[in-house]
């Protein structure tokens, strides 16, 4: 197998598995947290944005921003597998990454900082309405994105073994 195919492949599972993570939670995570009283809502976002601070995690979010360009580089050339490439790059990185490190990870530090045991139910409640809209709203976006992207990777993936196939490579 070529280094080219090996690393497009690399590149449309971390796509995959980070786009799946942001689906899981826009679909599901989101929709049970919000049962949650105030207090056990904060609680609960608090720990979840915690414990995804892992290798794990790092590895699918950072290494798609990183390996989507590179792959696109490597595909310079390549019509279609380029364009679709280069798409779902500008996808990932204004939607998924910008999105994140712009809207998100603030919102996630803000409420890192915010004291849920010595507040009171007012000021609990005015954290979560100040938080949980807007972050929902983000991470809707960041998964309409990573859909976007793994579509176009996928597309890519397809018209780069059409091209494999077609030209006997």
């Amino acid at each position: 197998m070529k280094m080219t195919t090996t690393l497009l492949i690399i590149t449309a599972t971390l796509t995959a598995l980070i786009g799946g993570l942001f689906y899981a939670y826009s679909c599901s995570v989101i929709l049970g947290l919000g049962k949650l009283s105030d207090a056990e809502y904060l609680k609960a976002m608090q720990s979840i944005n915690r414990e995804i601070l892992n290798p794990v995690f790092f590895m699918s979010f950072m290494g798609t921003a990183v390996l989507l360009p590179i792959t696109t580089f490597m595909l310079r050339g390549q019509n279609p597998a380029f364009l679709f490439l280069l798409l779902a790059t500008l996808a990932y990185l204004i939607g998924v990454f910008g999105v994140t490190m712009a809207g998100n990870v603030p919102l996630n530090n803000q409420l890192d900082q915010f004291d849920i045991v010595n507040s009171s139910t007012e000021a609990i409640k005015k954290m979560r309405d100040g938080f949980e809209n807007r972050w929902n709203f983000l991470n809707h976006i960041r998964s309409v994105c990573s859909i976007v992207s793994i579509v176009l990777v996928i597309c890519a993936c397809i018209g780069y073994k059409f091209r494999d196939i077609s030209t006997g490579l």
